[in-house]
């Protein structure tokens, strides 16, 4: 087959035009907002309201236009729909708030078409398609060979950073010691045990709902033991039976009474680490119910010199690159595994986030928005 130079340029240019129609961005996306502030449970529609043909973000002078891939899922995000926390709350009617990575689309700064970005700042990203964003409130994704797209969000991101600050700076653990875990089946939770009986050789014990949960923290995840809190009809007594010398740490996710029945069990100089209260999150905004620290366990807290200490992640920014170095080792090693839940599809996050209150997840929950671009640089 033989061509002219003028249906070689023809033909060029033909290829050219499909491959930036290809690149374009669409004229619209799919967003989540929080259309009104929850007064106990959440709700899909009333609350997390889904728009299918959404306003594409218009990219301003010296801004990246990004490409969200998978997003973040995790119980920080419910109190942050109802109340001020350590930041403020998501404003009504705005894009709901999530920590995403995602491909570059137009660049920007020292930011190129096609580089995999990591939300940096909570102004960006979201439960959206698209985001803009300034160079300074994202960074470039730098993952170990072998490692999926959205460990940045989970183990090699700020789930396996709390987990590591949070036991090795918070709790100081020591080997040999008793720690135990509640919400060990969810995403910090598996992190903190694994790194706490594989890297550091405490004997450790999970606490999750359900027997496959318990199953998957001893048969898949190697724990010492697991306590399903579901079906125990009195946890003290539980703690009691597989903690008969009782606990070195605790490290809380949860609050409640999981918190109270450990803290009966501390042993002299204990160390609490509260990193979470999941089983309150969703009475944020309206009326609580929830078990207060009884007097007579206070006055523990006193006479075992007990030490509470809460925490954000973000005190160790100065750190992270060391301790992602650490995590990437510990997983390559297979001293930790990257145990996950992935959601396919952005409308279905509203359903997902609801399910990770009833203790559906294990591992990290993220969820999967698009598929790297053959332009991506992974």
């Amino acid at each position: 087959l033989k061509c002219s130079n003028v249906q070689l340029v023809v033909i060029g240019l033909v290829a050219c035009s499909f491959a930036c129609a290809a690149m374009a961005p669409p004229a619209t996306q799919g967003r989540f907002v929080l259309a009104k502030r929850p007064q106990g449970n959440f709700n899909e529609g009333e609350h997390l309201v889904w728009e299918a043909a959404a306003p594409m973000p218009q990219v301003g002078p010296g801004q990246l236009l990004v490409r969200n891939l998978y997003m973040s899922l995790d119980p920080a995000l419910r109190p942050q729909m109802s109340i001020r926390t350590y930041v403020n709350p998501v404003p009504v009617g705005d894009t709901m708030r999530a920590f995403t990575v995602g491909e570059v689309v137009t660049g920007a700064g020292q930011f190129k078409e096609g580089d995999l970005v990591l939300t940096a700042d909570f102004d960006v990203g979201g439960w959206q398609e698209y985001y803009v964003a300034k160079p300074n409130q994202v960074q470039l994704v730098v993952l170990p060979p072998g490692a999926p797209v959205n460990a940045a969000l989970g183990i090699l991101g700020l789930t396996g950073l709390t987990a590591y600050f949070g036991l090795l700076r918070c709790g100081n653990p020591v080997a040999g010691e008793t720690v135990v875990v509640s919400g060990a089946a969810g995403a910090t939770g598996s992190v903190v045990a694994q790194i706490a009986k594989h890297v550091l050789g405490c004997t450790v014990v999970g606490i999750a709902g359900g027997e496959a949960k318990c199953r998957f923290l001893v048969e898949d995840l190697g724990l010492d033991a697991a306590i399903d809190y579901k079906a125990e009809k009195d946890l003290n007594q539980a703690l009691r039976r597989v903690c008969p010398k009782g606990v070195d740490i605790y490290f809380d996710n949860v609050g409640g009474d999981q918190l109270n029945a450990c803290l009966r069990r501390m042993r002299l100089n204990g160390r609490i680490v509260m990193c979470g209260a999941i089983s309150g999150y969703d009475q944020l905004g309206g009326s609580s119910d929830q078990p207060g620290i009884p007097s007579n366990v206070a006055a523990s807290i006193v006479s075992s010199r007990l030490m509470l200490r809460g925490f954000i992640v973000m005190d160790f920014a100065s750190e992270f690159p060391a301790a992602l170095t650490d995590l990437g080792s510990w997983l390559h090693q297979g001293k930790i595994k990257n145990a996950e839940t992935v959601v396919e599809g952005l409308p279905k996050a509203a359903q997902a986030f609801r399910g990770l209150f009833e203790g559906s997840n294990k591992g990290k929950l993220t969820v999967k928005i698009a598929e790297p671009s053959p332009r991506s640089k992974l």
